[in-house]
């Protein structure tokens, strides 16, 4: 079954609804700048408060990085109990050593520059990735944005790298094309952050209705 991960969560009553709904990865951005960012402070207290109302056991736990000392991130991840650190920038093999606890590593898909062997070029990266034991996850590319920008790309390309490896699935998905998503790319996981929100703010009907169709395109 394909896994989902709801992503730049900010208030524990969105962090409860997903839980309940069974979702299998909760994201707290810790990048410095953007508009979900979280406070480590902020992201412990959902933690706390997840631990003593959500009796089952819960979704892993993901802390988004881009760019920042491995030290601090390894600091956050003791503080909040991460399970797992989501990698935007541009951290590279020796970066990744320095983490202590499992990684999923962003690649952006530039469809726009379609003058380099780009299928190769997004396959060599998603190689190094998972050759290094770690789960790669494809997303298109905005110059200047860390993170997700919120916009789909070539789905098919999404599906030639998936043949061999497992990737996580993220873009521009919403309730409306998530299970298209599915039934063409099969991917380990669908992640979704601005695709369940209205007006910046999680919208629970959306993340209700974005996980449900999720779950019904593996049926």
């Amino acid at each position: 079954m394909t896994k989902v991960k709801i992503c730049g969560l900010k208030k524990i009553e969105h962090a409860l609804i997903a839980a309940e709904l069974g979702v299998d990865f909760l994201g707290f951005v810790f990048v410095e700048g953007v508009r979900r960012q979280i406070s480590v402070f902020d992201a412990l207290e959902i933690i706390k408060q997840l631990k003593e109302t959500y009796t089952n056991k819960l979704p892993q736990l993901v802390g988004l990085f881009a760019n920042q000392e491995s030290s601090y991130v390894n600091q956050v991840v003791r503080q909040c109990g991460l399970d797992i650190v989501q990698l935007c920038g541009v951290e590279g093999p020796k970066y990744w050593s320095k983490i202590n606890c499992s990684i999923i590593k962003q690649v952006k898909v530039d469809t726009a520059n379609q003058g380099k062997d780009l299928l190769g070029e997004i396959k060599q990266r998603v190689d190094d990735v998972t050759e290094a034991g770690h789960i790669a996850l494809l997303d298109s590319y905005e110059p200047g944005a860390l993170g997700g920008t919120g916009k789909t790309f070539d789905w098919s390309i999404a599906k030639l790298i998936n043949a061999n490896k497992r990737i996580i699935l993220a873009g521009g998905l919403t309730a409306d094309n998530v299970n298209n998503a599915i039934t063409t790319v099969h991917p380990l996981a669908v992640d979704v952050s601005s695709g369940v929100e209205t007006d910046g703010q999680k919208d629970e009907s959306k993340l209700r209705n974005f996980i449900n169709n999720a779950r019904n395109a593996d049926k």
